[in-house]
């Protein structure tokens, strides 16, 4: 029988990845040691980032597994040990590659992250219900995204996603977002809170610093989107993004009623008042199909026309095209899906409603990266 060596275990190991930071463990600094024995059983330590890290269950099988793999391997004892803090040290620097802590990674000029913000004008529109699964339908296109609820006050995106318990890992002064299932990772300020009920219930400062931390204390790693699910209205938090963000890109979401196609207006005017480009509205709860009759027969619950409205003032308003991405149904699963943590895309992808997402996450994807409509921050050259 052939003995397997060190450098073959570690070959294994490689392929593991860690589930918080998306890299693998060997590149992490978190095999401390492999040891071989004669007879093929090999023992080894696998450092965790920190004391009680949820995800060590799932390191523990996954290293199991790629180590029993290797050829001659007869028995695997796995020891989990913690980092030090100069290890975590270490650690967060190699991550951060140079750049300063305090710096938004997706604001710099070389990044080619591309952020969505999604912005309503008025709650009750199902904006956070779209963001969440938007990210899972460009996740299920091969996206490595990322999502941020900055909602402060009314967040509801861990809920909807199962996740209304769990809590990210930090490392030093470094916080990990909590990973998802779909590949999805997400922050919120609800996962931020010693308690699930605690009421945020704080001002225009302290609001722009739980932005800022979210977006540049978290390790958010190489995503191809960023998700920002807004407040609905005009406050402090679409105002902090557009002065931290100016690259982002803003989706607006309407109902068709009259009433939340204006307010919708404002929110688009808003985001362009702060030089970033409005890409598209998306109207949801166009229509329920008729229960009697079938698809074919929509019944008009909240009127008809309001994201077409919406997106064509945009449009005479800016200067540009403002594209309608879609009107997505009203439909049962859709809340429902929200409500047991299992969005629609995931839980009956064949659906109407999650088909007409999943067209819209396409569009998205698509889009490149234009400069009409955005800032460039150039400023003219004098003439000698």
């Amino acid at each position: 029988m052939t003995t397997p060596t060190p450098d073959a275990v570690m070959t294994a190991l490689a392929a593991v990845i860690d589930p918080e930071i998306k890299r693998p463990i060997t590149e992490l600094g978190m095999v401390e040691r492999v040891d071989v024995g004669p007879d093929g059983a090999v023992a080894l330590t696998v450092l965790l980032t920190v004391v009680g890290c949820p995800m060590r269950d799932t390191i523990t099988r996954e290293v199991t597994a790629a180590v029993a793999a290797v050829t001659g391997v007869t028995d695997v004892d796995l020891t989990l040990g913690v980092m030090s803090d100069e290890q975590r040290a270490g650690l967060q620097q190699q991550l951060r590659g140079g750049v300063a802590a305090k710096e938004i990674p997706f604001a710099r000029p070389d990044s080619l992250t591309k952020v969505f913000a999604i912005a309503s004008g008025k709650g009750g529109v199902g904006k956070s219900t779209l963001t969440v699964n938007l990210a899972l339908a460009l996740a299920r296109r091969g996206r490595r995204v990322g999502l941020v609820d900055a909602d402060i006050y009314g967040h509801s995106v861990p809920a909807m996603l199962g996740l209304a318990d769990e809590r990210p890992t930090q490392v030093e002064s470094m916080i990990m977002p909590v990973p998802t299932p779909s590949g999805v990772s997400v922050i919120s300020i609800g996962m931020l809170k010693p308690r699930r009920d605690q009421v945020v219930a704080w001002r225009g400062p302290m609001l722009d610093r739980a932005l800022v931390q979210m977006l540049a204390d978290v390790y958010w790693g190489d995503l191809d989107v960023l998700l920002v699910d807004l407040p609905p209205g005009t406050g402090d938090i679409p105002m902090s993004l557009g002065q931290h963000l100016p690259n982002a890109e803003v989706v607006v979401v309407t109902t068709p009623q009259a009433a939340a196609a204006e307010v919708a207006e404002r929110a688009g005017t808003m985001a362009s008042m702060l030089h970033q480009r409005v890409v598209g509205v998306i109207e949801n709860m166009s229509y329920l199909a008729c229960p009697h009759c079938g698809p074919e027969h929509r019944l008009d619950v909240f009127g008809s026309g309001g994201g077409r409205r919406v997106a064509d003032t945009l449009g005479e308003r800016f200067g540009y095209a403002v594209p309608l991405l879609g009107e997505v149904p009203l439909a049962p699963e859709l809340r429902e899906g929200g409500d047991a943590g299992v969005p629609i895309v995931a839980a009956a992808p064949d659906s109407p409603a999650a088909l007409e997402i999943d067209r819209i996450a396409g569009a998205l994807a698509a889009l490149g990266r234009g400069l009409e409509g955005r800032q460039l921050g150039l400023t003219p050259a004098g003439r000698g």
